[in-house]
């Protein structure tokens, strides 16, 4: 991998997560549409939009291809769910002033999804992870007490996208030929599979006279739609930037969108985060520190590895895959 390559991959994923971080400015703007009618056009905008894409870069056929998969459809049905849970509980708590919340879910993602591996696939966890996922339920605990209720929205936030990412995972490895499914593919085929739900739930909030696709023409229309870019281009910029970079980087980017939160949640809109609170907080960030650690020595014992079965092998080691 070439430093102008890895140079090009971290600032297309650093963009991607820049532009996650200011969700908190844009989903309030959709008002007065409510959280379920933003989620809604979410999923409707994005589908069409990638069905425009997968039109012009004549991309149709990994798609028709997924679609004779079983269990890759099944298990892309079951993303496509945990993900809108994700998106509708985020959209909720940017519009109702729960911004800061939103953020905790995003930091404690990382030890929420070690936590899953091992209840759900049985992985084997190293010390220093396992120390990370303990002070990670401290954390929770204290500020449990300090909101005076479980922080949901940030549990519920952490989870579903752990989840997603662990399905995801699976999906990657049963892809079409054995190969990885594109961002674009799998985004394609998730909302599409949501978009019959979607179509349903937009005609009955209208029906209902909740619908508010009349407000304020045409603008309100305008930025309802456009929910379809703004979900898509983050995704598919950071599709492009962790392909060009080791994992280690796309591990440390991750932290930029929920410190953006944080700081548009305190110095922006203005709530609260009381000294128990940041106490709450600074044990997540000690969690993270080492999971953060852990996850640096293991890549570097990796590289220390590889580079010595790259010497083992000798002048002839370039030849071993030769008929």
């Amino acid at each position: 991998m070439s430093g102008t390559s890895e140079r090009r991959g971290t600032l297309l994923g650093l963009s991607a997560y820049l532009l996650w971080g200011l969700f908190p400015l844009y989903f309030p703007l959709l008002a007065p549409a409510g959280a379920v009618e933003v989620l809604v056009h979410r999923v409707l905008w994005t589908a069409v939009l990638c069905c425009v894409l997968l039109l012009a870069l004549r991309r149709w056929r990994p798609l028709l291809a997924l679609a004779r998969q079983g269990r890759v459809v099944a298990l892309l049905a079951l993303a496509a769910a945990v993900i809108a849970v994700n998106w509708g509980v985020y959209i909720y708590a940017t519009q109702q002033a729960h911004v800061i919340e939103a953020s905790l879910g995003y930091f404690i993602n990382p030890v929420v999804t070690v936590g899953l591996a091992v209840l759900l696939l049985r992985e084997r966890l190293r010390p220093l992870q396992w120390a990370a996922v303990g002070v990670g339920v401290v954390a929770v605990v204290v500020i449990t007490l300090d909101y005076g209720r479980p922080p949901w929205i940030a549990l519920v936030l952490a989870v579903s996208f752990g989840t997603y990412s662990l399905v995801k995972k699976q999906v990657g490895s049963t892809g079409p030929g054995g190969r990885g499914v594109s961002a674009l593919t799998s985004l394609s085929a998730e909302t599409l599979l949501l978009t019959p739900l979607a179509v349903v739930a937009l005609v009955g909030i209208e029906a209902s006279g909740r619908g508010t696709l009349t407000a304020d023409p045409p603008w309100h229309l305008v930025l309802l739609a456009s929910t379809g870019v703004v979900t898509a281009v983050p995704l598919l910029l950071f599709a492009a930037g962790a392909a060009r970079v080791p994992l280690t980087t796309t591990g440390l980017l991750q932290y930029v969108t929920p410190v953006m939160q944080l700081v548009i949640g305190v110095a922006v809109l203005g709530e609260r985060m009381p000294l128990s609170r940041w106490v709450g907080f600074a044990l997540v960030w000690v969690a993270l520190v080492l999971l953060t650690t852990d996850m640096l020595r293991t890549a570097r014992r990796g590289r220390r590895a590889s580079s010595a079965a790259v010497q083992a092998a000798g002048p002839a080691g370039g030849s071993v895959t030769a008929p």
